[in-house]
């Protein structure tokens, strides 16, 4: 069935270069040659099937407003052996520890500015630099980041290396769940040959992170009240936000069920006015509460900033999150990291070059066609540039973007991204994927085992985003005493 299968110059997930199976492989393999073809098209066009009736959708913006569109699905998992996992989360709670400890810096000492490790104009002209609202703040545990998604690319050698870090508002977890809800009920007989990392346990340990953001001035008097802050219906994460809420038994609000009276921050209930204690937000700083932010919105809350401030409400994600994001700060990450860690990053960057800097500017400039180059504001796979894949009229148009704003792009090295096999229209072909592992913290740092695994079902595509044309696999993370009864066997 992997005939006309090239593996190439790339890293295969599943195939070595002989086309034989890895070994932690092996077992899904030798299941997945016992099925016909019919049966294949069978089990893809059920999942597809599955995604629709449970509605499991994002939105795509474009001209004529928001489309509505099912997550394509691959059912060919991602199988992440045990010991290689186990070097994942330590790089994980390495870089959020690092990212955090930055965060918390430059909102209170700036000690990181001071001694030049970071140019101070790249943090006080970050459009994500919210000293104002945020700046000089005690917030529980210290902490700026309760939940992240951290994106992992392997290179040609196999070799993991951080793409980008979402420390605002990360999504994508609850396709995570559907990925192996569905694919237990299309494919259940690849589970009988491997004993996994579960996921029932995650959704406890998200809601345990939650509630011990408590601010210092929480109401005593009742339970504490965490809500899920949702921009509405219209949003293209909004299920994302319905299945996090209902499954950490939260209410989801919008900005309307809200209101400030006093510095405190209540929900509009049937019975009363309600006490919200913490709010997991799901919206960007610019619309969290037009007193502090943009006037025009209708999303926020009035007067929000003014209770987080006061110490009667905790925000998660942090206000100003995104100045730790930011494509241009990521070139400095492993320079955080030895830093406030006095560690190297076990999980290293890609090769960043700065364009605010004129030598290295110069440099991308005359290798255009060989780079990518990233708006350092921009997500979901908009504004970049793929230099081998771009025509003249678009490296002239980006020639302009650069010189025009050099502080706006970053440029990065054309990756050869590890690929893995899918199955679509009836036969199997090999397409690009990344990783995205989310790392809940709260008292402690739990590491979701698995992620999301995304992958560019377009033949030859290098954009994993499902706004992009996109997909999802399912992401299994071997257990460590499986593999031992593998090896022995």
């Amino acid at each position: 069935m992997f005939k006309p299968y090239e593996i190439g110059p790339y890293f295969d997930e599943m195939l070595d270069q002989n086309g034989n199976p890895k070994k932690h492989y092996q077992s899904f393999y030798d299941v997945l040659q016992d099925l016909s073809e019919e049966e294949l098209k069978e089990k893809q066009e059920t999942a597809n099937l599955s995604f629709l009736r449970q509605g499991i959708t994002f939105t795509v913006y474009g001209n004529d407003g928001g489309t509505e569109r099912t997550m394509p699905f691959d059912f060919i998992p991602i199988i992440i052996p045990a010991e290689k996992w186990k070097e994942i989360e330590k790089g994980m709670i390495q870089r959020v520890k690092a990212l955090n400890l930055f965060l918390d810096d430059i909102y209170h000492e700036q000690n990181i500015l001071k001694d030049g490790i970071i140019p101070r104009d790249l943090v006080e002209q970050n459009p994500y630099f919210y000293y104002r609202q945020a700046g000089g703040l005690e917030i529980p545990l210290q902490n700026h980041i309760f939940l992240a998604g951290i994106d992992l690319i392997k290179d040609e050698h196999g070799v993991y290396r951080v793409l980008e870090d979402n420390l605002r508002n990360p999504s994508g977890m609850s396709y995570v769940y559907q990925n192996r809800y569905v694919m237990r009920q299309v494919c259940p007989e690849f589970f009988s040959e491997h004993s996994l990392n579960m996921l029932e346990q995650q959704m406890g340990h998200l809601h345990s992170a939650l509630m011990a953001h408590l601010p210092k001035n929480a109401s005593i008097t009742s339970d504490p009240r965490a809500v899920l802050l949702t921009p509405g219906m219209y949003n293209s994460a909004y299920y994302d936000h319905v299945f996090l809420a209902q499954r950490m038994n939260i209410s989801l609000v919008e900005g309307r069920d809200l209101l400030v009276k006093n510095n405190i921050v209540y929900m509009k209930t049937i019975r009363g006015l309600k006490r919200v204690d913490i709010i997991y937000r799901r919206i960007d700083d610019d619309f969290l509460d037009p007193k502090a932010f943009r006037k025009d919105s209708r999303l926020g809350v009035p007067g929000l900033v003014d209770a987080y401030r006061a110490g009667n409400v905790s925000i998660v994600n942090g206000i100003g999150n995104g100045v730790a994001d930011d494509k241009a700060m990521y070139a400095y990450v492993p320079d955080m990291i030895k830093y406030y860690l006095n560690e190297e990053a076990i999980i290293p960057n890609v090769e960043t070059f700065i364009l605010r800097d004129p030598h290295q500017r110069e440099w991308v400039l005359e290798h255009l066609d060989e780079l990518v180059i990233k708006n350092v504001g921009a997500s979901g796979g908009y504004d970049m540039l793929i230099g081998p894949h771009a025509t003249d009229e678009e490296l002239i148009l980006f020639r302009e973007k650069i010189l025009e704003n050099p502080n706006q792009y970053i440029a990065q090295p054309t990756i050869k991204l590890s690929r893995a096999p899918v199955y679509q229209n009836g036969h199997f072909y090999p397409c690009h994927v990344d990783l995205r592992v989310f790392v809940m913290k709260g008292e402690n740092i739990n590491i979701f085992p698995g992620g999301l695994s995304r992958v560019a079902l377009k033949e030859g595509s290098l954009v994993v985003n499902s706004s992009q044309g996109g997909g999802a696999k399912d992401t299994w993370v071997l257990k460590e005493e499986m593999q031992h009864a593998e090896q022995g066997s």
